[in-house]
């Protein structure tokens, strides 16, 4: 047949084989079939696949594509955009499911980011760093070399290391060169804490003594308890500073006259930690905003409301055991909600609205360890030999970093958490700086920092 002869053909035909029923269409097709060689199996076979592929993510509306995105977990979502640009850009603007993947991997998330393809970018840089964690690869060390006697006494704050030595000297740190800020002449320091104009030590010489860092001047000097200050605390908002001594004594001082308040007793061991914190929660006893400050010995902690009534009784006495059997290990959190301490037993955290134990997590893994830091997605311990980081959703260690043999201290103060907020989630920028920090025998500091993201 003629090339037009065929064409005419063709269109009568196709004219006729659209006036047909569904039914018809079928039979005729059929039919066709029937009749046709190997050649024309093939080439039905061949088209009929790319006649029958739909692009779904192409065709449906983009809100009923992310409805189905949201079923897929990450890894396939990543594989799905390899298969086309298209499905590429639906993907990545799917702000929901990288949402969703980013907080599974404890990550902080920003609902201000309006940027529909930031979240898929903040996922990509999240499994990159919790696989360095989960490799033990997430960290790098450091040291800061410069005093000559043992070093007491670490207080971290805002990118800035405070060390305090036996060599009657304490010296202010930048974390990120290395290099001393400042260096001043003080007493023998068992405890400090700093700001920017500031520093209070606490010492083996029974005194607290508040130094200004610009001119090295002693400018307050607390004399009254007959033990070794182990801790100190202070709030600038109050005028008050707080120390917990050897001598079994709380004292509560007139930060700028250097006048003792009060003397809070009831403890039976050395005060090893003193903590000022304002509440955040509602009770019966306190409210939001109250300032609560909590000492702890080896078996128990003490709570005492101080605020503007400086003669104060003690609310609460938390303790693991009642008979004494289980000692406390001599680090305390406290962030206005919830205490947690840790014990032989695991870490106890309790609810500060009602004082009840709201949790006590075992590591049956790894026993005795000690707290450094606890956030809402992450806890930092530690033991003799490692550092080691808790999911605490799972109560699952998650990450483990060695350590060298460092000095240890009965009081807790030769080591120190660095940054804390990356605790209550990662958010690709928190996970920078310092996170742990020690006293060595050599007298130097080892630093334990968030190695840059690659």
């Amino acid at each position: 047949m003629e090339r037009k002869d065929f064409e005419t053909w063709l269109d009568n035909i196709s004219v006729t084989f659209l006036s047909l029923t569904d039914l018809q269409k079928n039979e005729t097709l059929d039919h066709l079939i029937s009749l046709s060689g190997a050649v024309q199996l093939r080439h039905l076979s061949n088209n009929l696949e790319t006649l029958l592929k739909r692009d779904f993510l192409k065709l449906l509306p983009l809100e009923l594509s992310f409805y189905l995105l949201k079923w897929l977990d990450p890894q396939t979502l990543l594989t799905c955009c390899l298969v086309s640009k298209q499905w590429n850009k639906v993907i990545s603007a799917c702000t929901e499911v990288w949402q969703t993947a980013c907080k599974n991997l404890g990550w902080q998330i920003d609902d201000s980011v309006q940027d529909s393809l930031h979240w898929k970018k903040v996922y990509l840089k999240a499994i990159l760093r919790m696989k360095q964690l989960e490799d033990h690869e997430a960290f790098e060390t450091s040291s800061l070399i410069g005093h000559s006697a043992r070093v007491y006494a670490l207080y971290y704050k805002d990118g800035l290391l405070c060390t305090g030595s036996d060599d009657l000297s304490a010296k202010l740190w930048d974390v990120s060169t290395g290099q001393c800020v400042y260096g001043i002449q003080t007493h023998t320091c068992a405890a400090v804490k700093f700001d920017e104009q500031k520093l209070v030590t606490g010492s083996f010489d029974n005194t607290v003594a508040c130094w200004e860092w610009s001119s090295g001047a002693r400018t307050q000097h607390f004399r009254g308890h007959t033990g070794a200050v182990f801790s100190v605390d202070y709030s600038d908002e109050l005028d008050i500073l707080v120390s917990g001594s050897a001598d079994f004594a709380v004292k509560v001082w007139a930060l700028s006259a250097g006048t003792c308040l009060n003397t809070l007793t009831g403890h039976t061991e050395w005060v090893t930690k003193v903590v000022l914190q304002k509440c955040k929660v509602k009770s019966l006893l306190h409210s939001p905003g109250d300032y609560i400050l909590l000492s702890a010995d080896k078996y128990e902690i003490k709570i005492w409301p101080i605020g503007r009534e400086i003669n104060c009784k003690c609310l609460k006495t938390l303790s693991v055991s009642e008979d004494r059997s289980i000692c406390l290990q001599p680090r305390l959190h406290f962030d206005g909600k919830y205490i947690v301490c840790s014990s032989a037993l695991g870490l106890y955290q309790w609810d500060f609205a009602s004082y009840d134990i709201l949790r006590v997590i075992k590591t049956p893994e790894v026993a005795n360890l000690a707290l450094l830091g606890f956030g809402d997605v992450f806890a930092l311990l530690f033991d003799n030999h490692y550092l080691y980081i808790m999911d605490l959703r799972t109560e699952s260690l998650i990450s483990r970093w060695p350590l060298p043999e460092y000095r240890k201290s009965k009081r807790g103060s030769s080591f120190l958490a660095g940054e804390a907020s990356w605790l209550n989630g990662l958010d690709g920028h928190n996970d920078t700086g310092l996170v742990f920090a020690t006293s060595m025998p050599d007298h130097s500091i080892h630093l334990v920092l968030w190695k840059e993201h690659c």
